[in-house]
């Protein structure tokens, strides 16, 4: 079965309602029998922003959680997002951006990561992103929507760890995903290997974003 999706999806809302619980727990078993990278972070008080031309990852699965973390001024948040996992994933013509904002006398200092861009794709293995918005258009090859997060066998499994995230919560899975003209607002990436090809990093001073 193949599913297409066109248009934009705002994940918080949609996160909100897949997590069912602020005090969730984290399916840790699950995770390392599966072989999981455990991952237990507080997340920085800046999202960032994420484009590519195209995403092809295999072995997907998503579900919902909470990234707990800080402003930045230092004050404790948390933020529902969209656990978006692949096994394995090829991403072309990547941006990545984050803007610091009220550094003194400069002002706001952007940075722009690049790579992907020469032929040659960004490679990662177990890949998570904490997803907040995404736009996309998308195609799904052996589709499940509805199973419980801690059952979708497809993908490389929960991040386990402090991961605040409800095993028995909704989830969807698939073999294949594809998506092309990537927008995103995430809160955190999480991969076994990241590699970064034809790699360029710029600051410059203002707000200069991927999108």
């Amino acid at each position: 079965m193949e599913s297409q999706v066109r248009g934009g999806t705002r994940w918080k809302r949609f996160a909100v309602v897949m997590v069912p619980s602020v005090a969730a727990t984290a399916a840790i078993g699950v995770a390392l029998a599966q072989g999981a990278l455990a991952a237990s972070f507080s997340v920085s008080g800046q999202s960032f922003k994420v484009t590519a031309d195209k995403l092809v990852g295999t072995g997907f699965s998503q579900y919902g959680a909470l990234d707990t973390g800080y402003t930045l001024d230092g004050k404790k948040t948390a933020h529902p997002v969209a656990v978006s996992a692949f096994k394995s994933a090829s991403i072309t013509g990547m941006c990545q951006s984050v803007v610091t904002p009220n550094i003194p006398v400069l002002g706001s200092v952007s940075l722009i990561l690049k790579a992907g861009g020469g032929g040659t794709p960004v490679q990662a293995e177990n890949l998570y992103i904490d997803v907040e918005e995404l736009e996309a258009d998308a195609t799904f090859e052996n589709i499940d929507i509805g199973v419980a997060a801690k059952d979708a066998s497809k993908g490389p499994g929960m991040k386990g760890g402090g991961e605040q995230a409800n095993p028995f919560g909704f989830a969807q899975q698939a073999d294949k995903a594809t998506l092309t003209g990537v927008k995103q607002t995430a809160w955190a990436t999480t991969a076994g290997t990241f590699k970064l090809s034809g790699l360029k990093m710029s600051l410059s001073s203002g707000v200069k974003e991927c999108y």
